[in-house]
């Protein structure tokens, strides 16, 4: 039978039953819009995710001393050399910067906690949350600033505020407690709340004139895009010999695992769903097919082959799941332009804090995912038209049209 003539029949089926293909495309449209629509929900929670941990000062890659992790004291520092970074492929990185990170106790007049005091080159400040703060006051102005930029909340439980004095006590490279008082420069406020209670930053050199030393305790890299990742890992590698060269990955393995969690969670999902589309795709199909078995009795009878009527069955069921899965993209792209700016969930803020998941949530809809889903729900349609395509041939032409 000739493919256009096929096509002209399929078609023709279709719109002489258009309650039930009606149904059925709303039905598939619903299921491709809602997949797509959840996977736009969870991949935004996996950028999300992934983008908090590396702005939280831990970048894409960082270089560490062996044993900072476990004991993250100025006696694991290291020194950087000043062209380390001559090999790095400006196209693959944001930026990089070195900091100093030691434990503290900061007082106020009225109130004791314990800190990590970071020592920061503010102009390099723009791969971390640094770049996104809102401050209250003054930022620090260079890695000389002997001014501290300390946490909205951590201000509230010091009691404290912007032009007032604090003291803070720490371990300096001789192993002695070292002790300064700063002034506070400006109050900032983070996205995620936790960080206001736990870094308190000052400029590079001052805290290095503290600590009385010239090393730093972290170098941190931020990549313009993941697929940079290994050949960066391999350069670094190179650069800083006998250090511990970790991606984010690495760093924050339960915040890693959720995320690569994610892509597992979408395939589940999907599968589920549209495995329960082509149960009803077939079972609808099977009785579309025991309706016509006097027409396709007939039309066996005037000749044409079972092959043909196959081909009949599955180009009607083709048909009914590409428009359904056009129209489930459809639904899909409206309900993800209302979203797409993003949604507020400020109000769960602590909750999603223990995820590493900023209160500002933005779904995130790719176009592989897309492709993914479409080309997955039309080869999941053909495969589920085959049964009652099969069940068609089955019946005799002579015992069809006593029927």
């Amino acid at each position: 039978m000739p493919v256009k003539l096929l096509l002209q029949l399929s078609w023709r089926n279709l719109w002489r039953h258009r309650r039930r293909n009606t149904i059925l495309l709303v039905a598939i449209a619903i299921a491709v819009g809602g997949v797509l629509l959840l996977n736009s929900m969870l991949r935004g929670m996996q950028v999300n995710m992934q983008e908090t941990v590396i702005d939280n000062l831990t970048g894409h890659v960082k270089v560490l001393q062996p044993g900072y992790l476990d004991d993250p004291s100025i006696a694991h520092g290291f020194e950087v050399a000043r062209d380390w970074d001559a090999e790095l492929d400006p196209d693959a990185i944001v930026g990089w910067t070195s900091r100093i990170r030691v434990p503290a106790v900061i007082m106020s007049e009225r109130e004791t906690r314990g800190v990590q005091l970071i020592g920061v080159d503010p102009a390099r400040e723009s791969i971390s949350f640094l770049d996104d703060i809102v401050i209250d006051g003054e930022a620090l102005g260079s890695p000389e600033d002997r001014r501290v930029l300390v946490g909205a909340a951590l201000a509230e439980q010091l009691e404290t505020k912007v032009g007032r004095r604090l003291v803070l006590i720490t371990q300096g490279a001789d192993g002695r407690n070292r002790e300064a008082g700063y002034r506070i420069a400006g109050v900032y406020r983070a996205e995620v709340a936790a960080l206001e209670k736990a870094f308190v930053f000052t400029g590079a050199e001052t805290l290095k004139n503290m600590l009385d030393t010239l090393v730093v305790t972290e170098v941190s890299v931020r990549l313009a895009d993941d697929r940079f990742e290994p050949g960066i890992l391999a350069t670094m590698v190179d650069a800083f010999t006998g250090l511990d060269v970790l991606s984010w990955r690495d760093l924050e393995p339960q915040a890693a695992m959720i995320a690569e969690f994610m892509d597992t969670a979408v395939f589940i999902y999907f599968l589920v769903i549209m495995s329960a589309l082509v149960f009803g795709l077939v079972n609808t199909l099977v009785t579309a097919v025991m309706e016509r078995v006097r027409e396709l009795g007939m039309l066996r009878a005037l000749g044409m082959r079972p092959r043909s009527v196959v081909a009949q069955v599955v180009v009607e069921s083709s048909l009914v799941m590409a428009v359904g899965v056009a129209g489930g993209v459809l639904i899909a792209a409206g309900a993800f332009a209302l979203v797409a700016d993003g949604i507020d969930l400020t109000a769960f803020d602590e909750s999603l804090q223990s995820f590493g998941v900023r209160p500002q949530f933005t779904p995130v809809m790719q176009t592989g995912d897309v492709v993914l889903v479409v080309v997955l729900s039309l080869v999941l349609g053909l495969l589920a038209s085959f049964y009652p395509a099969r069940r068609a041939v089955k019946q005799k032409p002579l015992d069809a049209l006593r029927r």
